[in-house]
């Protein structure tokens, strides 16, 4: 399999309205881009506590090629009957965004039918406000946070689940099957945590915050696990790999280190090196500091944001970005769930949407997936298979 080389296309840019009752100049950033697990809505935080919500696919750009077409069709007409573009007025400067899919029987309105979507937002003064995407409906309101609540993330498994981390340096899980119910504070970091991330297996729970390390902890006992060391300056997004195999963080030092959650072992660093000929440096910015980090769902590539003013797209195998494109503020950035772009988002509260790498996964790629799906790597080593089997499946051959 060869990486692909290809440079990400800018495919469309949405900007957002201009409220008079606002001063345009500030409080503008677009801090959280999210799709929909199924892909049939995207979300932005589009600054002034607003929060965009669009079904998918857009109608303003065609961003499928013919095969994805044909392959999505059926689901993109079924998940546009209906759906309307909305806005959602959230009173407080929005932070964090984080979509669930909500089970019929577990609708807090009793409402029977088919599943809907959710979507939690995270707010300055501390709430974090959940609304029926179909609707615009708020459902709950949260309290218990004492600061901003920066970032937002759902056990993928459905649960409802939901994990908020926040500047007053603590975590905090929330049961939306129980009306919101909070069930746990996770203490432990010093300064304000940034992102959080739950594993796709629904096994353990990344957090960083401001400082050089990151957290590990169990989402069974609510539990740390270990901290992450390596980074010399601020932790301030991180990533699971689908298979929950791999976890990578970003840090202001301008480094992405992949990690073994499983043993904490350190895989692998991808330092980002400025591109003098294409950019126009400020002597106050340290110009290579990572903003977001974020994997594919194919498991292969990575994709990063700094304030080089560069989108970076990673193989796993190499040391280097196989592409980037030019990109101005760019705070966020997120994968669309089949694969084939991403949606960044920028200090002026705009989002892009760029191509990305497409590859036909080896099925040596394919088993190692579906292994490390339910195989720790400690079970993985116990295997009675050869020692360079091992290394592949635990991704020790780069």
């Amino acid at each position: 399999m060869k990486p692909s080389a290809e440079e990400p296309v800018l495919l469309a840019e949405l900007k957002p309205g201009r409220p008079q009752q606002y001063d345009w100049k500030s409080s503008c950033e677009t801090w959280s881009v999210a799709f929909s697990s199924d892909g049939a809505w995207f979300a932005w935080s589009q600054g002034h506590c607003l929060v965009k919500l669009i079904p998918w696919p857009l109608q303003e750009a065609e961003l499928c090629r013919a095969s994805e077409r044909k392959s999505h069709k059926a689901e993109a007409k079924r998940s546009r009957a209906g759906a309307k573009e909305k806005t959602l007025e959230c009173g407080q400067i929005v932070w964090g965004l984080a979509f669930s899919a909500w089970p019929a029987a577990r609708h807090p309105d009793g409402a029977a039918g088919l599943c809907c979507q959710v979507l939690a937002t995270g707010l300055n003064d501390g709430q974090i406000k959940v609304w029926e995407v179909q609707t615009g409906h708020l459902l709950f309101s949260l309290l218990g946070h004492q600061d901003v609540v920066r970032d937002l993330s759902f056990a993928p498994n459905g649960s409802l689940i939901l994990v908020s981390a926040s500047r007053d340096r603590t975590l905090r899980v929330w049961d939306l099957s129980r009306d919101g119910r909070q069930v746990q504070v996770l203490t432990g970091h010093v300064q304000w945590v940034y992102c959080c991330s739950i594993s796709p297996d629904c096994s353990m729970l990344c957090s960083a915050a401001g400082e050089k390390s990151a957290l590990l902890w169990s989402m069974r006992s609510y539990t740390l696990i270990r901290k992450l060391e390596g980074h010399q300056s601020s932790v301030v997004s991180c990533d699971f790999s689908p298979d929950s195999a791999l976890l990578v963080t970003a840090s202001y030092d301008t480094c992405v280190i992949m990690w073994d959650p499983y043993t904490g072992e350190q895989l692998r660093t991808l330092r980002h090196v400025p591109l003098h000929s294409a950019l126009e440096y400020s002597s106050d910015v340290h110009t290579s500091s990572l903003r977001s980090v974020c994997f594919s769902p194919e498991g292969l590539y990575l994709a990063t944001v700094a304030d080089d003013r560069l989108l970076r797209i990673w193989a796993l195998e190499l040391r280097s970005p196989v592409a980037f494109a030019p990109m101005t503020n760019g705070l966020c950035c997120m994968y669309f769930p089949h694969g084939g772009f991403i949606a960044t988002g920028t200090r002026d509260g705009h989002v892009q949407f760029w191509t990305a790498p497409r590859v036909l996964s080896s099925l040596k790629h394919l088993c190692r997936k579906a292994l490390r799906t339910f195989l720790t790597t400690y079970q993985v080593l116990a295997l009675p298979i050869p020692r360079k089997l091992k290394e592949f499946l635990t991704y020790r051959t780069f």
